[in-house]
């Protein structure tokens, strides 16, 4: 049976990193984070507009 449960791992590793990237003070924007996520931890579409999602939400 095959499982989702390493991409779900992924997405959470990239939210993750990221929020250490904006807490770390990184310059760059949350796109271009969200970019690097992407192949960083080898996200598929649906998990990259998950994390737009997250982090837009996130900011309001």
């Amino acid at each position: 049976m095959a499982t989702i449960m390493p991409e779900a791992e992924n997405v959470q590793k990239a939210i993750k990193w990221i929020s250490g990237c904006l807490e770390d003070g990184e310059a760059q924007p949350v796109h271009m984070l969200i970019e690097k996520a992407v192949f960083k931890f080898d996200l598929s579409p649906k998990d990259t507009e998950f994390l737009m999602g997250f982090f837009r939400n996130h900011k309001k």
